[in-house]
């Protein structure tokens, strides 16, 4: 995570450089905008530790600023996003560039070089399509967060046939799991480095993804094939229970389908993986629906639920393999922006649950708190993933102040 190549940067630096330097002779003034968060989290682990070294109580800070300077009427911009934590967990003292990319919009295209963040699908418990970051393991349990990513990606968009995305990927990045005294990891210490390429090029394999998007009266569609170092890595245990572990050249083709109905959000991904070590379908499917306005005070309520499935069984990483998700979202629609998330994972196989609550709200302009708890309630020996984490559940609280 702390690394990315010289030769990218320097590539990056000089396009930026050249960039810059055209836009000094735009005769608009550029716009910049600078922000600033600054976090405090403390993380409490409820039950002693399952491995040695591990602790129960986890203080760290994190700092996050953001730069965007636009010139050409918006039209061409540079956009800076980045991250640094420190934390008891060597592992989780980290720091990543999220984004910083030139971007140029014309017409009916858009070009972006550098590193940027790209979100694919439209799933709450598992986003199966979105491949194109790597995800940041230590930072949160539920993956949502991710590492920056180098890329040239450019968009052409149609008046009548969507959206074609083509994505060129010089650079391939690791995932970092938690040190030895971290909690949420193995009970074997994965070190990233450890952790080879099927590619004899290693991390500097040429990848190539594109992905389609349009949308049919209520239908939002999405189709995407990735081919590449696969994201993930192929976690492979030997009768001893040791883990070894490579990052596999794979194909893998998606689908992201969300139908819009009155109140009702159907929703639906699947993914078909292809790789010399591994074959594997993986799919959800749910649908969300939301009571809104209710009384006239501006109080939205959406009930969840999601199935989902992966043909890898207990092997999945993300150890949702067959199970259900159930959950509501309520937002107040306050000037504090008030949220909660509440919900559960039940494995239909087993006794194994998951349940959380994820809840925020911000305090005048310039704070904000977040709540989070994790609840790991009766897990299975034979889990090969969830298993190491029978004993991790934890509260999470932050506070931040932005500038």
């Amino acid at each position: 995570m702390r690394k990315i190549g010289k030769n990218t940067i320097f590539a990056m630096v000089f396009l930026l450089g050249l960039f810059v330097g055209k836009s000094q002779e735009e005769k608009e003034k550029p716009i910049h905008d600078l922000e600033l968060e600054l976090e405090a989290e403390y993380r409490y682990f409820m039950d002693n530790a399952q491995f040695p070294g591990q602790e129960d109580h986890y203080p760290s800070i994190a700092i996050r600023p953001e730069y965007t300077l636009e010139w050409n009427k918006g039209y061409e911009s540079i956009n800076f996003t980045g991250f640094l934590r420190l934390d008891r967990d060597d592992k989780r003292t980290h720091w990543d560039i999220r984004e910083l990319y030139y971007q140029k919009a014309k017409n009916n295209w858009e070009l972006s070089l550098g590193l940027k963040k790209v979100y694919w699908g439209v799933a709450e418990s598992n986003h199966l399509v979105d491949i194109i970051n790597q995800t940041d393991a230590v930072e949160t349990f539920d993956g949502e967060e991710k590492l920056g990513q180098p890329m040239a990606q450019f968009s052409y968009i149609t008046k009548n046939f969507g959206t074609f995305d083509f994505f060129y990927l010089p650079y391939h990045r690791k995932r970092t799991f938690a040190g030895e005294e971290g909690r949420l990891r193995f009970g074997t210490v994965i070190d990233k480095d450890d952790l080879g390429y099927e590619s004899g090029a290693k991390e500097w394999r040429q990848d190539l993804a594109i992905r389609w998007k349009h949308y049919f009266g209520i239908f939002d569609l999405g189709l995407s094939h990735f081919y590449g170092t696969g994201r993930e890595p192929l976690f492979v245990f030997d009768a001893l229970g040791n883990i070894n572990a490579f990052y596999p050249v794979i194909h893998q083709t998606g689908l992201d389908l969300q139908i819009t109905h009155d109140a009702f959000l159907w929703k639906f991904e699947s993914i078909y993986r292809n790789a010399d070590a591994q074959d594997f379908i993986a799919l959800v499917a749910g649908l969300e629906y939301t009571f809104s306005n209710i009384d006239g005070n501006g109080l939205d309520i959406g009930l969840l639920g999601e199935y989902l499935f992966d043909e890898r069984d207990e092997l999945a990483l993300t150890a949702l393999q067959n199970d259900v998700f159930f959950g509501s979202r309520i937002a107040f629609n306050d000037v504090q922006d008030t949220s909660i998330l509440i919900g559960g994972i039940a494995d239909l196989e087993s006794s194994s649950k998951i349940f959380s609550v994820e809840g925020s709200r911000r305090f005048g302009s310039n704070w904000r708190m977040e709540l989070e708890a994790r609840i790991f309630s009766a897990i299975e020996p034979n889990e090969l993933i969830l298993s190491n984490f029978s004993e991790d559940s934890f509260l999470r609280f932050t506070i931040s102040r932005f500038f």
